[in-house]
């Protein structure tokens, strides 16, 4: 296919009305048939001359100035079909062109160039002066063989520019296939023109009847959405009828008196254990229990709640980073069976040593974990000012989700550092890596939490309806930043919290 230069010729007859709109008649021409004479090789003439070649690469032009750019040599160098004068513009130079540019600085002169060429009878193109203009060169937005050529009428080529690069990222680059596709389709139908055209109608009204669909759908949604707030109201309005505004208020003042004096810190602890767990993969009962200590919480309640909310928190987070894309598939797959039967084990074990006396059995394979995940902390780091790691062939998935699943139930803690920070170091990307294990978390956590909601109960409720409540709300937040923050910062920061993480339990136990 050739290309084409889009060059609106002035339309001389109008409907009555449309005298105050645009009255150019849009014409694509094939340039590289056509003979172009462009006058100025100052910048206004290389980008006349860019503009030309950049649709019709072939176009004969031939360049007349007193003095030529290197910009314009360069050009005309590799189009071999460019002709360079330099020296001043004669009037024989017009003799067998089509077109003219004309792209100089002095106004008489542009006049009188632009006069004989109106002689010979050759459509001219003034630069930056429209009103001596028989065609404008247009903005242009190609994706392979669609080409749309944007005009203002010479009023504002600013606007033409910035609807180009509106138009340049909003068309798909795929149109071009869809082009290629139906032309292969074309040429294999039998029939006249008309047959032809119909056919063609209908397989891509299917792309129009998609929008109409999506329309519809939408609308849908919207009267749904009407119908329930309406329900709703009405619900209210029955209620509060029976229910004086007035008692309810007072109830609710009644109840948040009787909340504990560190509600709002124990909200905050789950808020922030969810933002850095949620973006950085890890981390949640280091946060929350820093956090709830300082509020003055008991320990046991700080343990019970934590390992209770978590399985809401997790839950909420491994959805949201789902929803943002962060999550591989196949990755979570291959966590995800072998992460439950390793907390199962885990916890059943826990609770059989519980049975027998050895309450603190995980505190003796907890500062192992913590030397390992110290030194994966500190190999993130090192590895965050290195060069991107090649991803590394890594084969165990099982073998390490059943492992970070068992320690996580039986040590108190450590899927996340475990799994999370051996993923990163063999080369895998944060982001996926983070969604991936976050999601495999919920099941994780629920099997590990049936089991101690068997032998404990739900004890200390507001500690753990503050800390879901403060989960959910951060979930989303966290898995938006997964999925932003830079490379280098992720790495950073996650190494930073490996390493805390894994001092605080070598500490705490010694």
């Amino acid at each position: 296919m050739s290309t084409e230069q889009k060059i609106p010729v002035k339309q001389t007859i109008g409907a009555p009305g449309d005298q105050g709109g645009n009255l150019l008649f849009p014409v694509f021409l094939k340039l590289e048939e056509l003979k172009v004479l462009l006058v100025g090789g100052g910048k206004v003439g290389a980008e006349k001359l860019s503009a030309l070649l950049g649709n019709s690469p072939a176009a004969p032009v031939t360049v007349v100035a007193i003095s030529i750019s290197d910009e314009v040599r360069k050009l005309a160098k590799h189009h071999p079909n460019v002709t360079l004068h330099e020296r001043a513009f004669v009037e024989a130079d017009l003799e067998n062109k089509d077109l003219v540019v004309i792209a100089v600085n002095e106004k008489e002169s542009s006049l009188a160039i632009r006069a004989a060429a109106k002689e010979k009878k050759i459509l001219v193109n003034v630069a930056d002066t429209p009103e001596q203009c028989d065609f404008y060169l247009s903005s242009i937005v190609q994706k392979g063989n669609l080409k749309i050529a944007i005009s203002t009428n010479g009023k504002s080529p600013t606007a033409a520019k910035r609807i180009k690069e509106v138009l340049n990222n909003a068309l798909p680059a795929e149109l071009d296939d869809m082009i290629n596709n139906l032309h292969a389709v074309r040429n294999k139908l039998n029939g006249n023109f008309d047959y032809k055209v119909k056919r063609l109608n209908e397989l891509t009204r299917i792309l129009v009847e998609k929008d109409n669909v999506e329309r519809e759908r939408r609308w849908r949604k919207i009267a749904t959405y009407s119908l329930i707030a309406f329900g709703l109201m009405l619900i209210g309005h029955f209620i509060f009828s029976y229910l004086p505004f007035q008692r309810i208020a007072d109830d609710t003042v009644r109840w948040y008196q009787q909340l504990d004096p560190n509600f709002h810190w124990m909200l905050l602890g789950g808020f922030l254990a969810q933002l850095v767990d949620g973006a950085l993969g890890m981390g949640y009962g280091v946060t929350s229990a820093t956090i709830l200590l300082s509020a003055g919480v008991n320990p046991v309640a700080m343990s019970g709640s934590i390992h209770t909310a978590e399985m809401f928190a997790s839950g909420a987070s491994g959805y949201s980073h789902y929803k943002f894309g962060n999550v591989n598939k196949k990755l979570f797959k291959a966590l995800v069976i072998p992460g439950v039967l390793g907390a199962v084990l885990g916890a059943y074990l826990l609770a059989e040593l519980t049975k027998l006396g050895a309450s603190t059995a995980g505190d003796y394979i907890r500062p192992v974990i913590a030397c390992y995940t110290m030194l994966l902390g500190i190999r993130i780091i090192w590895n965050a000012f290195k060069k991107e790691n090649r991803k590394k062939k890594f084969k165990h998935y099982g073998w390490l989700a059943g492992f970070g699943g068992f320690f996580d139930s039986f040590g108190g803690g450590g899927w996340g550092p475990i799994v999370t920070t051996t993923l990163i170091t063999k080369g895998r990307s944060p982001r996926f890596v983070i969604g991936s294990v976050s999601l495999t978390e919920f099941f994780v956590t629920l099997a590990s939490a049936f089991t101690f909601f068997t032998l404990l109960g739900v004890q200390h409720w507001q500690v753990i309806v503050a800390l879901v409540v403060g989960g959910l709300l951060a979930a989303p937040l966290a898995a938006k930043l997964a999925g932003k923050l830079p490379r280098k910062t992720s790495l950073v920061l996650l190494g930073i919290l490996v390493v805390i993480w894994s001092v605080r339990i070598i500490v705490k136990i010694l």
